[in-house]
């Protein structure tokens, strides 16, 4: 059967009259759902398993459910979608490293944990155990705020942290992602101290901002528009059409260039003719209506790579992270 659970959320929301926001969060609360329920269906049949590296609910699991039904049809089989979730996606990323490499199993994860956390805590695995697959988003990396935190601003901001010395709080999903490690930098430029607070998930983090525990959060853009925030500066090179009143961290005066790029990977050792089926079956995905939308809706810019791009970027954005972490002494304790 390929109507999978998340097709029940794509059913509701289609009749629903509602916003954008109650969309995601109707998604949302299925992808919940649709997790209980992964692992008794996966016991059921022989099913191929695509991991997530982090909590249903959030970004990366949202983009998961939305393509699940979609890489169903195109591999002509089961996908189940497996959280794994823990420390900023290693836990998943270990689970991949030590799954058999015959095409059952591959890794949905941002860039961040497997070209990043390596150089800034360790990690129990090498690049060469993963062989990248195809790249599907790149999300712009944005330090955001509530309407009513008093931030209007990056000198905003850098002033209360001069004054608070070292206790402003700003919110991860995680120490070492690369939304953490662009503040770790920004705070070296600048000579400003904050008070890191890490969370398991997006979600957590706009607990945490409605009950005013933390004013600051850096991450994926399309959380901005989703829980109605303001957005204070973008790390990108140029300003973006998404947000073209934003000033970029280039424009402020801090060379800080980071995105949230995700993609799909298996096990070294795969064979190429998998390798090559699931790769087909990944563009085949991405150009799907359903995905497309989904993605819209989401706010999540698509960003195609096939599999030699996207393992070229894969071991340059490697050997950037690299240099950053020494140039800035970025390394998590």
């Amino acid at each position: 059967m390929q109507t999978s659970c998340f097709s029940l959320g794509i059913i509701l929301g289609n009749n629903i009259s509602t916003e954008r926001n109650a969309m995601l969060r109707l998604l949302s609360a299925v992808g919940l759902l649709c997790a209980a329920l992964s692992i008794s269906s996966a016991r059921a049949q022989n099913a191929a398993t695509m991991i997530v590296g982090y909590p249903p609910g959030g970004a990366t699991d949202l983009m998961a459910r939305i393509m699940q039904p979609e890489l169903a049809i195109a591999l002509n089989g089961q996908i189940v979608v497996k959280n794994t979730a823990g420390a900023n996606g290693t836990v998943g990323a270990l689970e991949l490293a030590r799954s058999r490499p015959d095409g059952t199993t591959i890794l949905l994860a941002p860039g961040g944990s497997l070209v990043l956390t390596p150089h800034t805590r360790g990690a129990p695995f090498q690049q060469a155990d993963f062989l990248p697959i195809c790249q599907v988003t790149a999300a712009l990396v944005v330090m955001m705020t509530p309407q009513d935190s008093g931030f209007r601003s990056l000198q905003d901001v850098i002033a209360r942290a001069r004054e608070m010395r070292g206790t402003l709080p700003y919110a991860s999903t995680g120490p070492g992602g690369t939304p953490h490690i662009s503040m770790i930098a920004l705070e070296r430029l600048t000579g400003i101290e904050m008070n890191h607070i890490p969370f398991r998930g997006s979600g957590e983090v706009m607990q945490a901002m409605v009950s005013k525990q933390v004013p600051l959060f850096t991450d994926q853009g399309n959380l901005v528009r989703q829980y109605n925030l303001h957005p204070i500066a973008v790390f990108s090179e140029a300003r973006t059409q998404e947000f073209p009143d934003t000033p970029t961290m280039r424009e402020l005066g801090y060379d800080l260039v980071f995105t949230i790029w995700s993609g799909l990977y298996a096990p070294a050792g795969t064979p190429t003719v998998v390798l090559d089926r699931i790769e087909a079956a990944c563009q085949r995905m991405m150009a799907a209506p359903a995905v497309v939308e989904g993605m819209r809706r989401m706010d999540m810019p698509i960003q195609y790579r096939s599999r030699a791009d996207f393992t070229a970027y894969h071991a340059a954005e490697y050997a950037r992270f690299g240099r950053l972490v020494q140039e800035f002494n970025l390394r998590v304790n």
